[in-house]
């Protein structure tokens, strides 16, 4: 409990403050005794009066039978059940102020109502305010904003429906509170409703009120309407400006935000911290370090740099941009490291990851957030949701399981597990990590799931090749009253591709269109084409393509092509060929996937053409990476490569496993490729690379790893359909299990089988 300093009193007189003028017991009011309690006198006849507040209970014990009590009396009591929430204590005072009739005083029963809501008793505060003979509108906007201070706007709302029909009329602070109510439902019409009564009432234009205007808005995706109450503010201070500036950031028009700081600038305006963070998080959503470091200039100028929040954005601003060492250097410079800026650092290079130019980038990243988090457990501070949530998910781009099950541990040892959205982490990461019965055990141990939970555990039943499963689960999800969106459709169409369901697949894209009224996107039309050009039915795939709401991009011409050539019909093929160079694709990739067929039926001429609009295009050479990762190193590989010290053991294992396989039935298939060497032009070979580099990383995990370890690998394209075959032989030869993830999707080998369903017949 607070307590007031110690005044140390000897010899002469001392003054105290104006609320204790003596220190003999008989000249301070009875409030003042009531309030406060003094030490006894010391052995040396000087004394110190430490002055502590009582507790209510003592209080009000030290008040005789039928004393007279003045309402005053019991505010300080009850603003110290506020500070503690001590729930016991408020119905001790409230009792009490019964017994002595105060209760009708309003001013006293609408204080209790406030404390109720304050110490989290909302039943407590309604019961007491529906007894209530007299109320104003103070007492209204107790119990409205008590709701929402306890996470009930919808009783809010209520509650000022009835003050309206009770004939008293709601103060600024009334209606503010109400739109709060309105941003907490994300209820767009409840709160035009009450803009309407701001108008009808002239008061649309007080500051406070257009502010709150433009935060509603905001909060419901209308920016046009955010920014029409911006507008309509005669005089804006720097909270309405500050809140349209997030509010263009939240909606995603960074242009505008901007445009608005400038403003803000331009009219003398001083921003503030929020301001200024507000600013940064713009800069960081488009990538500007040049704006961002003239925007550092401004924290400096107006005093706010030492601000940690702005520190914090500051700080973000440059990990986000990939100004790592000024990053770190701010971070050291600190005095004081928030819990708040560990978290920023970790979610920094967790975000670098998929922002990085190349995989050894991204993965360096990765490592680091890895060992600011080590930082962190090390500092002292326990990590939160935020620090959990953004580790696993590094963790699930590394592929770095073993971490992962360490940070798995530590979520339960300090209870964060019990979170939705570390427990969602937690899944993803299993998940991605090829760990699909330790994502189902972690998704049965929820508590709580969301959306993104059910979707979460849905996708990874689909890419471990569980169709089964994943159907089930999105019946269930329907079932518990779950409404899915987008994602979850694309994980039960995929499912339904990879294991041939033409008819449920069918029977469920009708239903997101007809029954959840969701318009298709090109990832639901990408699984389609791809269920039926698994099947064989090219025809049918066209067909379906020809039905599309808009014009196809690569990837679908990329599917029709790849079908059209593993099930030999080369006249559709060379069709959807000269559709997909129309769009003059990005992806070297695609370009391979083009080289590979015109070659494969001499046609020269359009392999001339290929290689010309690869050259208009800047297309580089490709580079084939893979790499895998053993205790906390990581070993990176290129096609092959032999500048490792094992080489020759990885050769020499390659191609004994390459023998027996050819034995058991695989037939090596070559494939026209570019060359992976950085300092060479695009060139095409005649015949795919020896060895390319997820075989060397398999290899090289084959030999440091113990025997039965699961083999985990990351390559930065995708799997050709020679490697695809052999490691599937792989799997079944080393009786291991191999996890590898390209840039497409995960594969996991086991016993001669890929959880892509062969999806890899379809490869390059």
């Amino acid at each position: 409990m607070a307590s007031l300093p110690s005044l140390a009193i000897s010899g002469t007189p001392h003054k105290l403050d104006a609320d204790v003028r003596k220190l003999s017991p008989a000249s301070v009011p009875l409030e003042k005794r009531l309030s406060y309690q003094r030490s006894p006198p010391t052995a040396e006849g000087s004394w110190e009066a430490s002055l502590q507040p009582l507790d209510a209970r003592e209080a009000l014990a030290l008040l005789r039978e039928g004393t007279g009590v003045e309402s005053a009396f019991y505010v300080p009591l009850l603003q110290q059940c506020i500070e503690t929430g001590s729930l016991p204590d408020a119905q001790v005072i409230h009792a009490h102020i019964i017994k002595t009739g105060t209760h009708e005083e309003t001013f006293v029963s609408t204080s209790l109502v406030d404390v109720y809501m304050k110490c989290g008793a909302p039943d407590h505060a309604r019961k007491l305010f529906d007894t209530l003979p007299r109320r104003n509108v103070v007492t209204w906007t107790a119990l409205i904003t008590g709701y929402i201070r306890n996470s009930e706007p919808a009783n809010a709302i209520l509650v000022f429906v009835r003050l309206l029909e009770s004939g008293c009329y709601p103060t600024n602070y009334t209606l503010g509170a109400v739109l709060s109510a309105c941003c907490a439902l994300y209820s767009i019409e409840l709160g035009r409703q009450v803009h309407g009564y701001m108008v009808k009432y002239g008061i649309e234009s007080e500051t406070s009120m257009g502010n709150s205007l433009c935060s509603l808005y905001s909060k419901c995706r209308s920016l046009d309407s955010s920014v029409k109450a911006f507008r309509r503010i005669p005089n804006k201070n720097v909270i309405s400006w500050t809140t349209i500036i997030s509010a263009s950031g939240d909606n995603g028009d960074t242009e505008l935000g901007l445009s608005l700081f400038a403003d803000m600038l331009l009219e003398d305006v001083v921003p503030n911290e929020y301001t200024l963070t507000s600013a940064l998080s713009l800069c960081c959503m488009v990538q500007d370090l040049s704006l961002g470091k003239q925007i550092h200039s401004f924290c400096i100028k107006f005093g706010c740099e030492s601000q940690l929040p702005v520190k914090n954005s500051i700080m973000y601003l440059y990990l986000k941009c990939e100004e790592i060492d000024e990053a770190r250097r701010l971070f050291n410079e600190m005095d004081t490291v928030s819990l708040i800026t560990w978290n920023a650092m970790i979610a920094g290079h967790s975000q670098m990851m998929n922002l990085a130019k190349d995989d050894m980038t991204a993965h360096r990243s990765g490592f680091e957030a890895l060992k600011v988090f080590q930082k962190l457990n090390r500092s002292g501070k326990k990590p939160d949701l935020y620090s959990f949530s953004s580790i696993l998910t590094v963790c699930s781009g590394l592929l770095a399981i073993e971490q992962g099950e360490q940070i798995h541990a530590q979520t339960i040892k300090s209870g964060y597990l019990s979170d939705v959205v570390v427990s969602s982490a937690l899944v993803n990461m299993y998940n991605k990590c090829g760990c699909i019965d330790d994502a189902t055990k972690a998704f049965a141990e929820m508590s709580t799931r969301t959306l993104i939970s059910w979707t979460c555990m849905l996708t990874g039943y689909s890419q471990h090749g569980r169709s089964k499963e994943a159907i089930q689960l999105f019946e269930d999800m329907r079932l518990v009253g779950v409404r899915p969106n987008q994602i979850t459709f694309v994980g039960v169409l995929s499912a339904c591709s990879h294991a041939g369901m033409v008819d449920e697949a069918e029977y469920y894209f009708n239903m997101m269109k007809n029954e959840y009224g969701i318009k298709p996107v090109m990832d639901h039309y990408a699984c389609m084409v791809d269920m039926f050009v698994r099947q064989g039915r090219l025809e049918d795939a066209f067909a379906f393509v020809k039905k599309m709401d808009f014009e196809p991009n690569e990837i679908i011409w990329s599917i029709l092509i790849a079908g059209c050539r593993s099930h030999g019909n080369v006249d559709l093929g060379f069709y959807a060929a000269e559709r997909l160079l129309e769009l003059k694709p990005k992806g070297i990739e695609t370009y391979m996937l083009l080289l590979n067929m015109y070659i494969s039926a001499e046609r020269w001429q359009d392999v001339s053409r290929v290689r010309k609009l690869m050259k208009d295009e800047n297309i580089g050479s490709i580079r084939d990476r893979s790499w895998i990762s053993i205790k906390d190193k990581v070993y990176f590989f290129r096609a092959n490569d032999r500048s490792h010290r094992q080489s020759s053991e990885m050769y020499a294992l390659l191609e004994s496993l390459l023998q027996k396989a050819t034995s058991l039935g695989h037939v090596p298939y070559k494939s026209v490729e570019l060359s992976d060497k950085e300092d060479e032009e695009n060139s095409v070979g005649s015949a795919a690379a020896t060895h390319h580099s997820e075989r060397l990383a398999i290899a090289f995990g084959l030999i440091n790893m113990t025997e039965g370890t699961t083999i985990r690998v990351v390559k930065n394209i995708t799997m050709c359909r020679d490697c695809h075959n052999s490691v599937k032989f792989f799997s079944i030869l080393t009786k291991r299990e191999i996890i590898l993830r390209d840039s497409k999707r995960l594969h996991r080998f086991r016993d001669g089988r890929c959880s892509c369903g062969d999806f890899g017949a379809l490869l390059l």
